[in-house]
């Protein structure tokens, strides 16, 4: 087999600083929006009925089993909210956390978002491996979001009754 050839490397190199940028950039953006943004409603991060509350997730993906080995985000920025765990059990603490879920929940959406400009320095199969990558790295983070603030909201909603 020969050795990779030097415009391939290159391109590759180019790739995973891309991403790197990409993912830092994102996160960073979304980490500066106020608390208080993520904490109203709005028709984005809605919890919709067909997820019952988080347990389809659980159902379909076995979302339990796997979400602990996911890495966040803030042990690598050292910035922002863990989400490994609560860090309170009153309603606030909820809310805020609900909130921080949907903080994150963004940031792995927008996270996909630069995918396609990965076609203007890559081959087209490349590009296409750019769009996989994308989702496949960011679609567990955001079903472990949608999971978490699916269970606060059944909470949060049956004691605000």
């Amino acid at each position: 087999m020969p050795p990779l050839s030097f415009p391939v490397i290159w391109t590759v190199m180019i790739d995973i600083f891309a991403w790197a940028f990409f993912h830092i950039f994102v996160s960073v953006l979304c980490l500066k929006l106020p608390l208080s943004f993520f904490l109203k409603e709005s028709a984005w991060f809605r919890t919709f009925v067909w997820e019952k509350s988080g347990k389809v997730w659980q159902r379909i993906f076995r979302v339990k089993s796997w979400k602990g080995r996911l890495v966040d985000g803030t042990v690598i920025l050292k910035k922002g909210y863990e989400k490994k765990k609560l860090h309170g059990t009153s309603i606030d603490d909820l809310k805020v956390f609900a909130a921080e879920t949907r903080r994150a929940e963004m940031t792995h959406w927008l996270s996909i978002v630069p995918a396609p400009l990965f076609f203007i320095w890559n081959p087209i199969w490349a590009g296409w491996i750019m769009i996989l990558y994308a989702v496949m790295f960011n679609l567990p983070f955001i079903i472990v979001q949608r999971y978490n603030r699916g269970r606060i909201d059944a909470i949060t909603l049956s004691t605000s009754r």
